[in-house]
């Protein structure tokens, strides 16, 4: 696996509340995640910090996955486990009162990909279907959308466009969505958090499947681009490619 991890502070925020990265356990597959974090206090990029280090930490120690069945099981603990470590945290720290976190996060292997997710940060794929959104935002636009109460060209501009229906850390317990499909060669898996996808459109990101550069540079370009749209967001994103050049599983990290 090939695979770009960037994060950028943005133009209006002070500090950057987002986290995320990739890694490689030892059987050789590979974990990808995006945090975007909320709270007072810079609470936010505590308990964003929180998610993505613990699942990488409980990554490297995670065994090889076979089946799908194994794949979702591990995400369904993993996070859980997480959010209970969020919630205490905020317990006991009465400056993080509150505090939580979105997450997404992919296992890659060279026969599927399994997604899961809390809150709004994102998953798409590219693949030979086309390019799609795998995830659904835990939110109340997309609420209002799926309900039919508004359009989706309403909820680009709605008041309450960034009200959370379910964060992670913010509830004692709590349950991911969790899907998994097959992940073939030359496949790309985006994750994001919402300061790209709030000012880089579907369109424009469906360049990933047919980026045959590097993705570094696609990856920079997409910050860039929600940066020159005013940036009044921390943006992050993910890319994993299923290259198909390796003898063995694993993931070259820009």
């Amino acid at each position: 696996m090939k695979s770009c991890f960037l994060t950028d502070q943005g133009k209006v925020r002070n500090h950057n509340e987002d986290a995320g990265g990739v890694v490689t356990n030892e059987a050789g597959q590979t974990l990808a995640v995006v945090a975007d974090g909320m709270g007072g206090h810079r609470a936010g990029d505590v308990a964003s910090q929180i998610a993505a280090s613990k699942l990488h930490n409980k990554w490297h120690d995670a065994s090889l996955l076979n089946t799908p069945e194994q794949s979702e099981a591990w995400l369904a603990q993993a996070i859980q486990e997480v959010n209970k470590e969020i919630h205490s945290y905020a317990e006991t720290h009465e400056e993080c009162q509150g505090m939580g976190t979105t997450i997404v996060a992919a296992i890659c292997t060279k026969y599927f990909a399994t997604i899961a997710h809390i809150g709004d940060s994102r998953c798409y794929l590219a693949n030979s279907y086309g390019f799609k959104q795998v995830t659904e935002d835990h939110s109340l636009v997309n609420e209002l959308v799926r309900s039919g109460q508004i359009t989706a060209e309403q909820a680009e501009h709605h008041p309450r466009k960034n009200v959370l229906l379910k964060a992670l850390g913010t509830e004692n317990a709590i349950q991911a969505d969790i899907k998994t499909f097959s992940f073939e060669q030359d496949d790309r898996l985006l994750l994001c958090s919402d300061g790209l996808t709030n000012k880089v459109n579907e369109e424009e990101l469906t360049e990933l499947k047919e980026y045959e550069g590097d993705w570094t540079v696609f990856c920079q370009k997409l910050i860039d681009q929600a940066n020159e749209r005013g940036g009044e967001d921390n943006i992050t994103l993910v890319v994993v490619h299923y290259s198909g050049t390796e003898e063995k599983e694993g993931a070259d990290e820009c």
